[in-house]
Formats: structure tokens, sequence, C-alpha cells
């Protein structure tokens, strides 16, 4: 079966706690599920202050605590994403303004989406940055991170 892989990109600002911390829950539930040859995951943050460094050690150790490795790169979106990418998800609404705003023609506004459109046991709207918080805040990251990528995998996989 040579069917091209579904493309998932996860994007907040730096990329280095809310989407490495999506991109690790989402490939540890396609890796579960059997899907790696059928779906890809990244991330990338809409700016590119952290460039190539690991996720902000402490999301690695909340993440690493239920079971998640957290071990990719942060690198800043391209304009090319929007094109390569099946579904582009921002963490919050300055993210999802920031991608649109790398389509100006509005051709991939429609798979731009905001993650929290993919929670269901949850009612926020956005995915609040932990880097300036305490242990907690990265915790509610990781419970809004399970709850939308559950739903997502859903989607995706039709089960």
């Amino acid at each position: 079966m040579s069917e091209k892989a579904f493309q998932v990109l996860f994007v907040c600002l730096g990329n280095i706690c809310r989407s490495p911390a999506a991109e690790g829950v989402m490939q540890s539930m396609v890796d579960e599920a059997g899907l790696s040859a059928s779906i890809r995951i990244d991330s990338a943050g809409t700016e590119g202050w952290h460039h190539g460094k690991l996720p902000d050690a402490r999301m690695r150790e909340a993440g690493k605590a239920r079971g998640y490795t957290l071990q990719s790169r942060a690198r800043q979106v391209k304009r090319d994403d929007l094109q390569t990418f099946d579904l582009i998800l921002a963490m919050d609404a300055d993210n999802l303004r920031n991608l649109r705003a790398l389509d100006p023609e509005g051709l991939h506004h429609a798979k731009i989406r905001p993650f929290c459109d993919y929670c269901t046991d949850h009612d926020e709207k956005e995915v609040p940055d932990p880097y300036y918080g305490g242990p907690e805040g990265f915790e509610k990251v990781l419970d809004l991170l399970e709850d939308g990528c559950a739903n997502v995998l859903r989607q995706i996989a039709k089960v």
C-alpha cells in the first residue's frame, strides 16, 4: 500500500512546551494504535527563539511521568508547512492568527484549526502556556493534550 501518510502539525509560540508535548502525546497514541506508517506527527513554533533545542525540561519531566518521551527539536513553522501538512493545530488564538497570516490568500485556512476544538472532556478554548508557571501548568497542558489528541486520532483513523 503506497498511500500517503496523513500529516499533523502542532504549533505553539516557541516549540518547547505545548507543541512538542502534543507531538509526543500524539505519537504515543499513534504508535499504540499501530498507525505509525499512516500518520506523521511534527511540531513547530511561530517564533524561532529556541531553534534546535529540546523541549523545556519541566515539560519533559511531566511527560516522562505519564510515559511520554519528548525529544523533538524546536523549529519555526515555515510557509511550506501549510501545504505539506493535512491538519495544523494551533495551541492558542495568537498562534492561530500567526499561522493564518502565513496564508494571506486563505488557501489553507480550513486545515489550520484551534487544538481545543478537539477537546471533549475540557471546556478550555486555548491550551495555556505553562512556561512562566509552576508544575501544575504542565500537568494541565498534558490533560488537555491527552483529551484533544485522542479525538484527533479518532477523527483521522475513523475509529
